[in-house]
């Protein structure tokens, strides 16, 4: 007589599965994330309207410009030069930067934390979200962030003359700081994946 084998099951007792249930409670934080992203979307497109408008001479547009990169010359700026269109460059490339560091965190973040997206026979899907988690996107964050660092490091040393010794300092500092942290979360990274893969 042949003995019969149990049936294995994935019922989750009450107290487990609300608890697994509560993952959801970041979805309200994940959506808000894509309104930022709006923002942000909004923002650059006001930045190029205006940085159109000026090399047309708007003298408001460009007036606008110069407010909202904080650019103060001797004398006052009539019209496009080369320093202010690559400081307003410099922000939009930092827009783009962000936004895409918010994506990073919604699709990854959503992904890994609250549910299975199943993007796999999608043709748009990231290469990165195929292997990604939390190691993977802690690390991919990291180096966002050093991007993003340096973007604003570099508006800062082209706009040097309008800024104290001490904030080029403790901006650089504060860089240097970000490599630093971003190269220590890497090694951990390297280091914890050869620790499994020895056993």
């Amino acid at each position: 007589m042949s003995e019969t084998k149990p049936v294995k099951t994935n019922g989750m007792r009450p107290l487990s599965s609300f608890i697994f249930a509560s993952r959801w409670l970041q979805l309200p934080l994940y959506l808000g994330l894509i309104a930022a992203q709006a923002v942000y979307v909004f923002h650059f497109w006001v930045e190029l309207v205006h940085l159109l408008e000026a090399a047309f001479g708007n003298q408001t547009a460009l007036q606008a410009l110069v407010t909202s990169i904080g650019y103060k010359a001797e004398f006052q700026v009539t019209g496009l030069n080369e320093t202010v269109i690559m400081l307003v460059v410099l922000a939009l490339i930092d827009v783009v930067m962000i936004s895409n560091l918010l994506i990073m965190v919604i699709v990854g973040g959503y992904e890994t934390f609250v549910s299975r997206m199943n993007l796999e026979d999608h043709p748009d899907q990231p290469e990165w979200l195929s292997h990604v988690n939390a190691s993977v996107l802690k690390v991919k964050l990291s180096t966002a962030i050093i991007g993003i660092s340096s973007i604003h490091l570099l508006k800062t040393f082209i706009n040097a003359a309008n800024y104290d010794v001490k904030v080029l300092m403790w901006q650089t500092i504060i860089h240097i700081v970000f490599l630093l942290s971003a190269l220590a979360i890497a090694l951990t990274d390297r280091l914890m994946a050869h620790s499994h893969s020895d056993h």
